[in-house]
């Protein structure tokens, strides 16, 4: 069950990841930047308001972006501590103390 959501999550933040980068770089910087490279698309399409909604649509993919990832931490540790999944694979074998030397 863990991991399937696990797997739901992690295709989230992969989606939310492509569409913060295109949202970036739509948005002009203070001196044009990729944004006006198309003849300021981002504002013409969006409107006169085109700045506002663009940055508050920015902060709420990055808020989804960081609350997604904190989630997929507390999952992965959920995972491991039951033993189903191990982080470095099933190839690692605990080794005892090494004895004394005489």
């Amino acid at each position: 069950m863990l991991s399937v959501l696990s797997i739901i999550i992690y295709a989230l933040v992969v989606l939310i990841a492509v569409l913060l980068i295109a949202l970036i770089l739509v948005q002009p910087s203070k001196s044009g930047g990729f944004g006006s490279a198309f003849g300021g698309l981002g504002e013409s399409v969006f409107g006169a308001h085109a700045m506002s909604h663009l940055s508050k649509l920015t902060v709420v993919l990055i808020t989804a972006f960081f609350v997604l990832t904190l989630l997929l931490a507390v999952l992965s540790g959920h995972i491991t501590d039951s033993g189903t999944e191990s982080v470095l694979g099933s190839d690692v074998q605990e080794s005892a103390p090494a004895e004394p030397g005489k």
